[in-house]
């Protein structure tokens, strides 16, 4: 399977579009498409191409590593990258490009963002911090309430009139976000197989899926996704919402 068709396959296993990669990482939609067809003529060359692949790669959840050297091996040995190859525009432009932002130190600021907010929630709530090894970005700034608890499913009779507790559990790679009624978003990313998120909330929510197949759903202990959907889909949800258990 070449680089373009790995690319590919895995946006698709996450139920991402190309529009939504573009979104993540500041690539143009043209060239993630001519990627996935092997063509790299729009990247500006070899050192922006690796770039490009290495970007993609994690927007979708795959490694990067193998297809850079796959990169490599068809597409010729890297060459030596000059001070003009470095900061020449990959197409042309009326205005002096600044240089890409540092995505690296980028990722380690907001890591250490995200380590403070935990902290600061244990301290202040001792609540359980939500289930490790999912890969993704928290937003929750409205007036909505989310509370981790434990894994298993409240079952509905339990559940109290005037909360939405929602638990999912990922089979394959999914993306996933929450938002209010209102359009606050609560949580964006990508949930890994094997992982598990849980919110507890006190108002309406809108929950969309990139890959409803690929997960189990419930809410207020009663199954939210409809048998056989597996094309992106955007639930309502809410107190006293109807599910399909």
């Amino acid at each position: 399977m070449s680089i373009g068709d790995t690319l590919a396959e895995e946006r698709r296993q996450a139920g991402l579009t190309v529009t939504q990669v573009s979104q993540r990482t500041c690539i143009r939609e043209t060239i993630i498409r001519g990627i996935e067809r092997g063509d790299y003529s729009a990247c500006g060359g070899d050192f922006y191409a690796r770039g490009h692949i290495r970007s993609i790669a994690r927007a979708v959840g795959a490694d990067p590593e193998p297809l850079v050297r796959e990169y490599d091996h068809t597409q010729g040995a890297p060459q030596v990258i000059t001070a003009a190859d470095v900061f020449e525009p990959a197409t042309p432009i009326k205005i002096r490009e600044r240089r890409r932002p540092n995505w690296s130190a980028a990722m380690v600021l907001a890591l250490a963002l995200l380590v403070g907010f935990v902290v600061y929630h244990l301290v202040s709530s001792g609540k359980a911090t939500p289930t490790s090894g999912v890969a993704s970005q928290h937003l929750g700034t409205g007036t909505h309430t989310t509370h981790p608890r434990s894994s298993g499913a409240t079952p509905a009779a339990q559940t109290p009139a005037n909360e939405v507790v929602i638990q999912l559990a990922a089979t394959q790679n999914c993306w996933v976000q929450l938002t209010t009624a209102t359009g606050t978003q609560i949580y964006q990313g990508i949930v890994f197989a094997g992982t598990s998120l849980h919110w507890v909330e006190h108002q309406a929510v809108s929950l969309m899926l990139g890959n409803p197949g690929g997960v189990s759903l419930t809410v207020n202990g009663r199954n939210a996704v409809p048998a056989g959907q597996h094309n992106p889909v955007t639930l309502s949800l809410g107190p006293g919402q109807k599910t399909f258990g």
